[in-house]
């Protein structure tokens, strides 16, 4: 594996509601409730090795949420297969972007983050009250309210609607992502608790009680200045993103997982990140880059992510794969 394997051991200073599980249970409830209404729709393309499908299911609200679901063709046992969600900003963008995991073997559903660029799928939800703009800011002022609270809870539907497909296993569903997608990537760990394995990137939403203090760079900058306009507010908005906190879910999380962080990291700060990591309730590895940012690994890390998840999945020995990739 690349990079620097870390032993860490960072406390973190975040504190969680005592009706966390209460209020998470219930979310998830109130969403199971609907439908799950999952379409696979054949998606036309040149590829040759690979089959896309355009999926929609119901998540928080029933909201329709739009993703991709990418495979490899002509397989006839069930595959393993992953939840992935993407940056800041993003949904799950054009149908051929990032073909990796399906070209390795899995069922691969990249889904949108509902209201977020690059995708395909509205937010419906008013959640009113006065924000700093942005979907880190909407609707702090009360965790039933707050956008991510629906983000989470379509997560969670994700991995419902890729277990649902028949030619997946459903005891073999992982979830992966970097930034944001870490971020909701270890939310799902933590809500999920039989998913297979984790894979986290330098994940956004940790340790928010500090992130607007320890990071100078957009988005948490949002938080800055929403507790900077509405001086009054903050203390409830930090109440809110107690719920969110990657760090209380991850305490809560039992999967296998593989994070990593750049020590130069600006918009997801390494003291945010390091804290989710010592909180994780599961095994555990990180992987440390002294000289990266936001990047942390880049091409290394999905390298990295390729061998945790293949070790997890698909019970391939990590020597197996250091030959395989001398091959």
């Amino acid at each position: 594996m690349h990079g620097d394997i870390g032993v860490v051991d960072l406390p973190t200073a975040q504190t969680e509601p005592s009706d966390f599980d209460d209020f998470w249970a219930d979310t998830i409830a109130q969403t199971r409730r609907f439908p799950l209404d999952l379409t696979v729709t054949p998606h036309p393309s040149l590829l040759t090795q690979l089959d896309i499908f355009d999926v929609s299911f119901r998540g928080f609200g029933g909201t329709p949420i739009r993703a991709w679901l990418r495979m490899p063709r002509g397989v006839s046992e069930p595959l393993p297969g992953l939840v992935q969600f993407f940056g800041y900003g993003n949904g799950r963008g054009h149908a051929l972007r990032d073909l990796r995991w399906a070209s390795a073997g899995y069922a691969h559903l990249v889904v949108d983050a509902r209201g977020q660029g690059h995708g395909d799928t509205d937010d419906d939800h008013a959640d009113g009250g006065p924000s700093a703009g942005g979907f880190l800011t909407r609707g702090i002022r009360s965790p039933h309210e707050y956008y991510y609270r629906r983000v989470y809870a379509d997560a969670v539907r994700a991995v419902d609607a890729l277990r649902a497909i028949p030619a997946v296993d459903p005891a073999r569903v992982g979830t992966v992502g970097a930034s944001q997608g870490g971020g909701i990537a270890l939310a799902i760990a933590g809500l999920v608790p039989e998913i297979a394995v984790a894979i986290i990137q330098a994940p956004f939403l940790c340790e928010l009680n500090a992130a607007a203090t320890l990071s100078r760079e957009h988005p948490y900058t949002l938080l800055a200045q929403h507790f900077a306009d509405r001086r009054g507010d903050a203390a409830a908005a930090l109440d809110t993103l107690r719920y969110f906190d990657g760090v209380n879910h991850a305490k809560r999380a039992t999967a296998p997982a593989l994070l990593s962080t750049g020590l130069l990291d600006g918009i997801a700060p390494p003291e945010t990140v390091l804290p989710a990591f010592s909180a994780y309730g599961g095994q555990k590895r990180i992987v440390v880059w002294p000289h990266n940012g936001h990047e942390a690994g880049g091409d290394l890390d999905e390298e990295n992510a390729l061998e945790f998840a293949a070790t997890h999945l698909v019970d391939v020995a990590p020597d197996r794969v250091a030959a395989d990739s001398l091959r």
